[in-house]
């Protein structure tokens, strides 16, 4: 790039450079319109229906039935429109995480300017604290760490350098990068800028997230599967009753309005409304049990799922570096604990070891030797500095010792900074006249310095035993535990230190530290396992860690595939691969992305975990996302589904059951309400076919359909899960919302109220009562039919006394209103010059109420038959 180092850009050339390559900021795509998802609402199949329906019944003159039908219509726009997912934020999230103020270099002066303006070629200065604002070539460099997960994945700060590295160096490990959007943890430097905008790491991810496809969810490909079914049935239903009609000689207006009636019956205007309502109790649940879902059909989509991929670092682990073991005077300690809080003991052998001698002594340089801080803020402890000497720290203090305290008793003197040449840290500590010298850094690095190693007693030396220090290192290592070596030596003099200084030391001890499972983790995988879902882990970490993680927290993984190792991967092995290996480390953001859409290609439900942008475009592509609140980032969370509020695994357990209640409780709605809208179409078919008047017209159709879903059908949305939910399998995506032994339910009480309302409709009218008070017997039969049938619908296999007779009171709220609005349709002048209906008496009602017995007693056989174990 034609720039030079000292001087940058002109002013002239940068104003060029802009122009050619935009400014530096993400591409934000629109989102779909609001009139474009109301207009989606009303394209559905069963809705274009209904409005046919109404306009030729408006066409007609029957503008009451009209007026109904599109007031039925609207109500379920607006519910559907409320329910749309929100539009992508995404793209605005990552555009907003580059835009911050820069130092650069232009005409050989610093000046700051917007990190929009960056233009490939300027020269950005770098400090503690920055966020990089475009991709950078690092040209210098003193000390400089970035926190790159949010890209990599990696739990630890990136020790940079500027040398050059092969062209096929894979993300994680281009060291002499700075990424747009990750942040400058320690050191300072300066860097290149060699991409800005849509054509940074970033942005790359950024047209990966916006690529990924809508995906519907199972809750919505079967509903529409559903829909169609029901629009084909209906449409023929109702045009052969027309014909039928016409052959028999009924006039062309009657037998529309006998078909509308047809249609209207069938029709569940109430499922809709009740699939929203039920989703959104889902979620309420979900809240509570700290999910928070961003788009509501995510809801079910949870009870269906077969694979959860999960992100490592901050997902399955506490993303806090932890002192595990100590080794130290040839003895091994073993400490507890969790993240930065320094609540723990320290343990030799099961039993409580004595904070005397070599242990105290490693604990010590391990907490004078060291740069971070540890604080507590509203009951949180936070750390400051680099996550490994926070964990020293943390150590320290679970073995009594205050690094505060320390630092006052033995003030530092000098020091050698960490570099990623020596990989090593030593400080000078003590007095003037006496001083020690502390150090920590890499074994491979300290080890060859140490002469000897420090004895139990923490006074003597003894031999250094080299073979047992490395057999402790490689039992450590294959933990995936990082190491630091410990060691000291007395200085003469703190004046002049060199790394020649660093010599003839005293080997202090071992310590191995990880970021340690979250505690909930491994019961949640094992309940997850028990409920036939398969957790993956796929991280941007080293395989070495990933696989010892894994296996801790329950995942049996025999190997972990690398990222370079998928890159060589047809699609066809990538499937293969996907399917049969559980962890994979060191992937990257194309690669997350890939193995979620092999994973979906076999036939899987995947959840997919994240906290980082380079999660996001696996994030969206998943059948549900799930971002982590407290350590996510907001393109992860707006590109998430569902997003955890205390970022545990285990929350993700919690919610996939609710999710199968969810199911459960949409499944109960729709054999609930199915055959009401069947015994409807039959009572019209069946009028037709015998020349019979209408028993129910079209508005009372209406009036039943829409008063007992929301007061009857609704509270099953209520229902408490059922026990031993999460021991069943995960549906099957071809398994449809009925089975058999359902539909056989549904036609048995379709029948019963054809039955039951045709003929006791036909039966007053022998009577000699009137046609109103007739038709007012046969709406209110289907009316306590399905009050009666409710109960049954509250356990699908089981009968309802076992769900608690008072375990949802929604049930009986819903009854009684549903009974007193019964009373005032039958009873009030207005609404019978409204509804043609008229007043009956009380031998009608002991008739309706002894079919409506009946027929749940019948049920309920039905029910015990079917689901008789052999």
């Amino acid at each position: 790039m034609d720039v030079d180092g000292t001087q940058g850009l002109s002013e002239a050339e940068a104003a060029d450079r802009l122009t050619r390559h935009g400014p530096n900021r993400l591409t934000e795509r629109p989102g779909k319109p609001a009139w474009q998802r109301f207009a989606a609402q009303l394209g559905q199949p069963l809705v274009l229906v209904l409005l046919a329906a109404g306009v030729i019944t408006a066409a007609l003159g029957e503008t009451v039935d009209a007026s109904v039908i599109f007031g039925v219509v609207l109500v379920n726009a607006l519910i559907g429109y409320w329910q749309e997912a929100k539009a992508e934020g995404a793209l605005a999230a990552l555009a907003r995480s580059v835009t911050t103020p820069v130092i650069v270099r232009r005409d050989g002066h610093r000046r700051q300017l917007d990190a929009s303006k960056l233009v490939p070629g300027d020269i950005v200065m770098l400090a503690a604290g920055d966020r990089i604002p475009a991709d950078l070539r690092l040209l210098q460099q003193h000390e400089l760490h970035t926190d790159d997960s949010m890209l990599t994945g990696e739990s630890q700060p990136i020790n940079k350098h500027i040398q050059a590295l092969p062209a096929d160096t894979v993300l994680a490990e281009r060291t002499n990068m700075a990424w747009a959007g990750s942040t400058v943890v320690m050191g300072q430097g300066c860097g290149l800028v060699v991409a800005t905008g849509d054509a940074t790491e970033t942005g790359r991810i950024a047209g990966l997230i916006a690529a990924a496809p809508d995906l519907v969810t199972p809750l919505t490909r079967k509903m529409a599967r559903f829909s169609s079914w029901l629009l084909w049935a209906i449409t023929a239903l109702a045009g052969l009753t027309f014909a039928v009609g016409l052959a028999r000689g009924e006039t062309g207006f009657d037998m529309f309005m006998a078909a509308v009636a047809l249609a209207v019956g069938a029709i569940p205007e109430g499922l809709p409304a009740a699939v929203t309502v039920t989703l959104a109790i889902g979620v309420a649940r979900m809240a509570r049990r700290r999910a928070i879902i961003r788009h509501l059909p995510a809801v079910e989509t949870l009870g269906s799922t077969t694979v959860i991929c999960s992100d490592k670092t901050g997902t399955l682990t506490e993303n806090a570096m932890t002192v595990r073991v100590l080794w130290c005077g040839g003895k091994g300690y073993a400490l507890s604990g969790q993240g930065y809080a320094p609540t723990g003991d320290i343990r030799h052998d099961e039993m409580p070891a004595a904070m005397t001698g070599a242990i105290r002594e490693c604990l010590i340089t391990g907490a004078l030797c060291n740069d971070a801080s540890l604080r507590q803020e509203h009951g949180r402890w936070l750390i400051t500095g680099d996550p490994t000497e926070a964990a020293l720290l943390v150590a320290a203090r679970k073995g009594g010792e205050d690094e505060h305290a320390l630092r006052l008793a033995h003030p530092r003197r000098n020091e050698l900074p960490f570099d990623a040449s020596r990989q090593y840290m030593a400080t000078a500590n003590g007095g003037d006249t006496e001083c020690v010298l502390h150090v920590k850094g890499a074994l491979e690095k300290l080890l060859p310095r140490c002469v000897d190693q420090l004895a139990t007693d923490g006074s003597s030396r003894q031999p250094l035993d080299t073979a047992a220090v490395e057999r402790a290192a490689q039992a450590y290592a294959e933990q995936g535990m990082r190491l630091l070596l410990i060691a000291r030596r007395a200085l003469a003099t703190a004046d002049e230190l060199s790394d020649a200084s660093v010599a003839g030391l005293t080997l202090v001890g071992l310590v191995g530290m990880i970021d340690p499972p979250r505690k909930a983790v491994i019961g949640a995988i094992r309940n997850c396992h028990s409920a036939g879902i398969r957790v993956k882990m796929i991280t941007g970490d080293h395989a070495v860690t990933a696989l010892a993680i894994a296996r801790q927290i329950g995942i049996d993984a025999g190997r972990a595939l690398t990222g370079r190792e998928l890159a060589v991967l047809d699609d066809a092995a990538l499937a293969e691969a996907a399917h049969a290996t559980d962890v994979f480390a060191r992937v990257e953001p194309e690669q997350k992305l890939r193995l979620v859409r092999a994973l979906q290609d076999r036939g899987e439900v995947v959840a997919m975990t994240g906290d980082g942008v380079n999660d996001g475009p696996a994030l969206k592509q998943a059948d549900i996302g799930v971002a982590m609140g407290l350590a996510g980032t907001e393109v992860a969370k707006e590109a998430a589904a569902m997003v955890l509020t205390d970022d545990n695994f285990a929350s993700i357990e919690a919610a996939v059951e609710e999710g199968r209640g969810v199911w459960d409780n949409l499944v109960k709605f729709i054999t609930w309400t199915l055959p009401t809208n069947f015994g409807e179409g039959l009572v019209i078919v069946v009028a037709i076919l015998f020349g019979a008047t209408l028993p129910i017209t079209p508005l009372q159709i209406l009036w039943i359909n829409m008063t007992t879903a929301v007061l009857l059908g609704l509270p099953l949305a209520f229902e408490p899960i059922e026990r031993g939910i999460m021991r069943r399998p995960p549906r099957r995506l071809d398994q449809p919302v009925l089975d058999a032994a359902l539909i056989r339910r549904i036609v048995l009480v379709s029948l019963l109220l054809l039955t039951g309302a045709f003929g006791l409709f036909l039966y007053e009218l022998e009577q000699g009562h009137t046609l109103a008070e007739a038709r007012t017997v046969a709406v209110n039969v289907f009316v306590m039919v399905e009050a009666a049938y409710l109960f049954n619908c509250r356990s699908l296999t089981q009968g309802f006394w076992k769900q608690g007779l008072f375990s949802n009171p929604w049930i009986w709220a819903g009854i009684g209103t549903m009974v007193a609005l019964q009373m005032a349709l039958t009873y009030l002048p207005f609404m019978n010059a409204l509804f043609q209906t008229a007043p009956i008496g009380m031998e009608e009602w002991l008739k309706i109420l002894a079919i409506a017995i009946v027929s749940s007693l019948l049920i309920g056989l039905e029910k015990a038959i079917t689901t008789r174990k052999p």
